[in-house]
């Protein structure tokens, strides 16, 4: 089907729908000769994303760039830094922290 008529099925408007599409929320285009058809599988998408979106109370563009940053690596691990920076992710231990943190914790016994 066309933009128009998977916009009014599932209630949006056509500029709506071309704009999750920009931000990569659709399928890609299976046939690149002509005009995006719009069948079950691409409606399915936008469902699903559209639930996400209400259910984490998130914009598009914050679902788009969550999916970027699973799907790559430099831009999670740009995050992940960013979360332990603000105190939002706890850092990660390394096994010579550890054992550094236990000879401390003994010294300090004695």
């Amino acid at each position: 089907m066309r933009i128009t008529e998977a916009a009014a099925k599932l209630g949006m408007s056509p500029r709506m729908l071309r704009y999750r599409e920009a931000l990569g929320l659709l399928p890609p285009v299976r046939d690149l000769g002509s005009h995006r058809r719009f069948g079950e599988e691409e409606l399915a998408a936008v469902t699903k994303a559209m639930e996400l979106e209400k259910r984490f109370d998130v914009s598009p563009g914050e679902l788009a760039f969550a999916l970027r940053a699973l799907s790559e690596p430099a831009v999670a691990q740009a995050v992940r830094d960013l979360g332990v920076r603000i105190g939002r992710i706890q850092a990660p231990r390394r096994a010579l922290d550890f054992e550094k943190e236990k000879a401390l914790r003994l010294l300090r016994g004695r």
